[in-house]
């Protein structure tokens, strides 16, 4: 089974810059994307054979996500635990009979740090849930979890220690997410591999020159470890800020 995530930045503007042809390219079975920036009846895709499910954000041209399977889930819900009604469109979970697939754009912390206790909140719930549906069966999460946690997953980590995706609160909440029984399948396929990255700054030859951050990811049940096939960056498909990664497992 090929799974494919991407934080687009915009589905509308991504979708002039290439994104139908990669999604056909790629024929994934499932297809998540972030921060689709619409609201309903603003786009129209036609994906033969696959089934779309959307969470729109209440406000316009914010945040969002999607999902397009091939695979009908048994059933979908929209937010995390209590929180069904949260209204920035940031998640996304589809229930199939073998597992929980879980669409996620995490809330950024912002450059000064405002939101940064909101996004600490997020991260408890997030983690609360996860483990709630872990009870039932394993789970596949994916998205922009806007952290790269570890030093060797952004260019340059002694400038951006403290910044916004970087901070010691940040990181510290991926690592107790995988200390629950998950794992970073990139990492855990390639522990050493360095300059891969997910996210570059629009500014000037930033991109030509890979100073880039790793803050998508496919984040799998320890119990999946074995089925885990492959995990891939896809860094040289443009149309967004950030590149789309896949996974290849056998379910």
């Amino acid at each position: 089974m090929k799974l494919v995530s991407w934080n687009v930045n915009g589905l509308r503007a991504c979708v002039k810059k290439g994104f139908l042809e990669y999604f056909q390219e790629m024929d994934a079975d499932i297809f998540c994307v972030q921060e689709t920036k619409l609201q309903e009846g603003q786009i129209d895709l036609e994906l033969k054979g696959y089934s779309q499910f959307w969470n729109y954000a209440e406000k316009k041209g914010y945040s969002g996500t999607a999902i397009f399977t091939k695979i009908e889930p048994i059933s979908v819900s929209y937010g995390v635990g209590e929180h069904e009604d949260e209204s920035e469109g940031r998640i996304i979970t589809l229930e199939y009979e073998n597992f929980y697939l879980v669409n996620v754009y995490t809330p950024n912390s912002q450059r000064d740090l405002a939101r940064l206790p909101f996004r600490l909140q997020w991260e408890v719930e997030l983690r609360t849930y996860l483990l709630k549906l872990e009870q039932n069966k394993p789970v596949i999460l994916c998205g922009d979890l806007n952290v790269a946690h570890q030093e060797i997953d952004l260019k340059n980590h002694k400038s951006n220690k403290g910044n916004s995706g970087f901070t010691e609160e940040e990181r510290g909440e991926m690592t107790k997410l995988l200390d629950s029984g998950f794992i970073d399948s990139f990492r855990h396929l390639y522990p050493d591999q360095a300059e891969r990255y997910t996210w570059w700054s629009y500014m000037s030859q930033v991109r030509e020159k890979n100073i880039g951050w790793r803050i998508d990811y496919f984040i799998i049940s320890k119990k999946l470890k074995e089925k885990l096939k492959q995990s891939s960056i896809h860094s040289s498909i443009l149309g967004s800020d950030h590149c789309p990664v896949c996974i290849e497992i056998d379910l």
